[in-house]
């Protein structure tokens, strides 16, 4: 008995999901826009409720199909958002962050305006590659994000925001940091000097500081003492103000102790070349 009702239901089941399909290529088939219009809002009403991406496609490729028509229509708002919306939950962010770009454009007064600033940025940081590759979708997701944030200061998602930001911003400065360091490691120690100088100067609240201050000196310092015999003394004193820096502000630094032993030699080397003087 109880396998009998187990496969009615089974059988029950399929026969509606049969129907539902078939519906739904029906609609899909047909010019009726009212028809599309109201199965796309009710399978996105779905797909979000249940988290059903499959639901969710169907209802883009529905909404693919009558955009154009509700175009500054009264519906117009309410299947841009939901168009938008639709590629966010799908992950497809290129789409999404372009999406809620033209949402706020359109209906910059409605009350899913904030939500769509906040989206449009959201898919662009989704997007950012790692730091070692072009960064152009970084800066998009900064400036997105600094919109939202000027525009609601107080909004729902400002904290998101700021925090999302402060990632987006290391990720620059460890892209900077590492390009600067690059010299240092192919022993191109006056360009890494320079480069690792204008990092500092150019990120003052970067947590790559340290290291810029250490590697600076550090190449400061191979560079002297692997120089000509007459470039070694301002080289030395040009290393030693280098010390004095990243100790100033490192005096228990994660490089201190090496640092420090530099230091000394550098000091042993000018009091040497002070004697043969």
């Amino acid at each position: 008995m109880f396998l009998k009702i187990r496969n009615i239901t089974f059988v029950l089941l399929a026969a509606l999901t049969l129907g539902a399909c078939s519906q739904y290529q029906k609609v899909l088939k047909e010019d009726d826009i009212k028809a599309k219009y109201a199965m796309a809002d009710s399978l996105y009403t779905q797909g979000i409720k249940e988290e059903k991406n499959s639901k969710l496609k169907k209802a883009l490729r529905l909404l693919d199909q009558i955009m154009p028509q509700y175009r500054g229509k009264p519906q117009g708002e309410r299947l841009a958002y939901i168009y938008s919306n639709t590629y966010y939950e799908l992950e497809s962010y290129f789409d999404s962050g372009y999406q809620f770009e033209r949402f706020t454009k359109a209906y910059p007064r409605s009350e899913k305006a904030e939500e769509a600033y906040y989206k449009s940025a959201k898919s662009y940081y989704e997007i950012s590659p790692r730091f070692s590759l072009d960064q152009t979708e970084t800066h998009k997701a900064i400036n997105k994000f600094q919109e939202y944030i000027s525009r609601y200061p107080d909004g729902e998602f400002i904290g998101d925001a700021n925090e999302y930001v402060s990632n987006l911003r290391d990720k620059l400065d460890k892209k900077a940091y590492s390009i600067a360091k690059q010299y240092h490691h192919t022993e191109d120690y006056k360009a890494a000097i320079a480069a690792l100088n204008n990092f500092i100067e150019d990120n003052p609240g970067s947590k790559y500081l340290e290291k810029a201050y250490f590697y600076k000196f550090d190449s400061a310092y191979i560079l002297a003492i692997n120089s000509y015999a007459q470039l070694v003394p301002q080289r030395l004193r040009a290393a030693k103000e280098y010390y004095e820096d990243y100790i100033k502000y490192y005096p228990e630094g994660e490089f201190a102790q090496q640092a420090q032993e530099y230091s000394v030699d550098i000091e042993q080397r000018l009091q040497t070349n002070n004697t043969n003087s």
